[in-house]
């Protein structure tokens, strides 16, 4: 009889646990399930071209920071190109070359221009007998001095391409970005640079026009 009862005590208390776990069985589940997936955060897509809202370039660490210098991006922004130019230690060569040709005044007068100025280096690039030679007859040196001069600001995002200069020929802008380079061989090593009436590329070897 005793045996009988431990019997039955048994079978009701696996009987309970069954009914237990059924019961709780969603419970259980619920709180084992994962989480529903979400969806991973957009990631930003990386831009195609560095932001070129500024001046860019390596040669731009030689301009001046102090903004009463004259040569200073704020102090060249304040007034035209040619007089811009001469306050830029690095552009006091081509200073010279566009008084000598006696452009001041025309590139100063300018509604809008984009100039390729070449730097010092540059010039110096040439055979001295050449700039000599080339600083004494006016109208090749205006040639000159004009072709890297277009008649319209461009931008970065406007500069490759074919461009008609003011000397009447074409130059050729290749690359994006803040990576140019003109007619394949000039490199712009400060670009974006303001003046009051002028965008400035500023350029590492003396732009030539065709012959």
């Amino acid at each position: 009889m005793r045996t009988r009862t431990r019997m039955f005590a048994a079978v009701a208390a696996a009987t309970l646990a069954l009914g237990l776990t059924a019961c709780g069985g969603d419970t259980e589940e619920d709180t084992a399930a994962p989480a529903p997936a979400t969806s991973a955060p957009e990631m930003a897509s990386p831009s195609s071209a560095p932001m070129t809202d500024g001046e860019f370039g390596p040669g731009c660490a030689a301009v001046p920071t102090d903004a009463s210098n004259p040569g200073s991006f704020e102090a060249m922004a304040k007034v035209p190109v040619a007089t811009a130019a001469s306050g830029n230690p690095l552009l006091s060569t081509l200073v010279t070359a566009v008084k000598q040709a006696g452009l001041v005044d025309s590139l100063n007068s300018a509604p809008a221009a984009t100039v390729f100025a070449p730097t010092n280096d540059a010039f110096a690039k040439l055979p001295k007998a050449d700039l000599d030679k080339v600083l004494a007859d006016k109208d090749m040196l205006t040639k000159i001095l004009t072709y890297h001069v277009v008649g319209e600001k461009l931008a970065p995002a406007q500069l490759a391409g074919p461009h008609k200069t003011l000397q009447g020929g074409e130059l050729t802008v290749a690359g994006s970005g803040t990576n140019f380079t003109v007619n394949g061989n000039a490199a712009v090593v400060c670009g974006n640079v303001q003046t009051a009436n002028a965008t400035v590329y500023i350029v590492d070897t003396v732009l030539m026009p065709a012959s």
